[in-house]
């Protein structure tokens, strides 16, 4: 059974009201190459307020960050076209390109890297501070150099400032309002925002000035929110739209309606989170119980046609963070799962709980995770809560109500802010937060001290990628690659194991 949400959304429309206004020409630079992109909006459009990994797919639209990643995950130059470490791992340096601009004008050199940073410090509702925390000060070397001084060696910074952390905004747009920044982005990057409605949709035409111009042939891209999964082939094949994602359930309907199909490796994992400060979660036994209840392969056999692989972790098997040591934990087993919730007491059919879904996303997995939670005994209800910004994002990623949600993790640039994200007292993710393992930090700066290429840097990180899943709640469910469906128009779909990017795609 499904209850809808009875939040509204009077911030939301007061906020449309007050941007439209502020849209830029339509006229502008139309182009001769128009994409219409359907995905999701992003939480806020100020990279210091963002608040979620998914982000970076729009938010990398108006902004260049200083590193950026490749096909293969490896970090690579971008406003920044190079850095360094001390000796001592304490001090890191990014030199930045030279003769770089935000679209506002304003010259993007060292001191408006450090003036951002500064910002994400010390900005009250700043969603950096968390990702930035062992950075201790910043400071200038010259107008190309930015110097991070910081309070403990971290080597995976290089591959966190290739995502939002370190898309550089303008400072001066800051400074002459932040709470415009969040909803008109001022970056340096591909394209210029000409329109924005929150909740709609936002229009952007090329940037010039970006770094990498010569790699942009999109004159005008128009992002739009996703529709309902059932309608989205039909507005692809009708011209309404030209990229989406798509389940893996539609893979056979696209091709077969002429769409091009591109699959990608990703870092993308469903998961069932638990908040273990809520009942029945607070009872352990319950929540161990569901990890036991869960049968993945038929999830995957049912919801991703082969395309999808069991996971008991944040992470997929494929990638290097994945800990092959409880590879098999947790296999399905109803009986066990029957027999935890019998110990303190709980008879068949006398734990309930409510799971709230985002109906824009999952499609099939809440009603097949309800059918499996049946079978040993416990009833659940769904509600939905909207995916909007105003929504989904307040309701589960900040005030944590639900006691249980069905959601996923896109993955993020460095393996470290993933399972901060999902595990950490602050992760959006960790929906039992502030609640975090000692241990599972106490390994997590373990990783962090250590450089990437040393010898021991994957097991460390495996272990504490262990420590997070076996002393956390949340259950992991499956993974999937990146399928994006698009028309035939659009060639050489661009896409990193974090995110669409669009150097590099051409519109015909």
């Amino acid at each position: 059974m499904i209850r809808p949400s009875g939040k509204r959304w009077p911030l939301a429309l007061a906020t449309a009201l007050a941007v439209a206004g502020c849209g830029g020409a339509k006229g502008e630079s139309e182009g001769k190459a128009r994409l219409r992109w359907a995905f999701m909006l992003p939480t806020s459009w100020d990279p210091v307020t963002s608040r979620t990994g998914a982000d970076i797919n729009t938010v990398s639209i108006a902004y260049a960050s200083l590193t950026r990643l490749d096909k293969d995950g490896n970090v690579q130059p971008a406003l920044a076209k190079s850095w360094r470490y001390s000796p001592d791992g304490r001090t890191l340096t990014f030199e930045l390109r030279d003769k770089l601009t935000f679209t506002d004008g304003t010259a993007l050199d060292a001191g408006a890297v450090k003036a951002f940073f500064e910002r994400g410090k010390t900005q009250k509702d700043s969603f950096l501070r968390p990702e930035i925390e062992s950075i201790a000060t910043f400071g200038t070397d010259g107008p190309l150099r930015v110097v991070f001084h910081l309070s403990r060696p971290d080597y995976q910074l290089p591959y966190v400032m290739a995502g939002r952390v370190g898309a550089i905004a303008s400072p001066s747009a800051a400074a002459k309002d932040k709470a415009k920044l969040a909803l008109w982005p001022v970056g340096a990057g591909p394209f210029k925002i000409v329109e924005f409605v929150p909740e709609s949709h936002a229009y952007f035409v090329k940037n010039p000035d970006y770094w990498d111009a010569a790699n942009i042939h999109i004159d005008r891209l128009e992002l739009t929110t996703l529709s309902e999964p059932t309608t989205t082939i039909a507005s692809l094949v009708s011209g309404a739209i030209d990229v989406a994602s798509i389940g893996p359930q539609r893979v056979a309907e696209a091709r077969a309606r002429n769409l091009t199909v591109t699959t990608a490796p990703s870092l993308n994992a469903n998961d069932l989170m638990i908040n273990r400060n809520k009942a029945p979660f607070n009872d352990p036994l319950v929540a161990e119980a569901v990890r036991y209840a869960i049968d993945r392969k038929e999830l995957v056999r049912t919801l991703t046609v082969g395309l999808g692989t069991p996971t008991n972790q944040p992470f997929p098997p494929h990638y290097f963070a994945f800990d092959p040591q409880t590879k098999d934990q947790w296999l399905y087993d109803p009986a066990k799962a029957k027999a935890l919730l019998a110990q303190p007491g709980h008879a068949p059919g006398s734990v309930n709980v409510e799971i709230v879904i985002n109906p824009l996303i999952n499609e099939g997995l809440p009603e097949l995770l309800q059918a499996q939670l049946a079978k040993v005994g416990i009833k659940s209800h769904l509600r939905i809560v909207p995916p909007g910004s105003s929504s989904w994002q307040s309701e589960v990623y900040i005030a944590k109500r639900p006691a249980a949600a069905v959601d996923g993790t896109v993955g993020r640039e460095s393996p470290v802010q993933n399972l901060l994200a999902v595990y950490g007292p602050q992760g959006i993710m960790n929906l039992s937060g502030p609640y975090s393992p000692k241990a599972f930090l106490e390994a997590v700066d373990k990783v962090r001290a250590t450089p990437i290429d040393a010898p021991e840097y994957r097991e460390r990180l495996q272990r504490a990628t262990r420590l997070g899943a076996t002393q956390s709640t949340s259950v992991w469910l499956f993974s999937t690659p990146f399928i994006v469906a698009t028309r035939p128009r659009v060639k050489h779909l661009n896409i990193v194991p974090s995110q669409i990017r669009w150097e590099g795609v051409t519109v015909e």
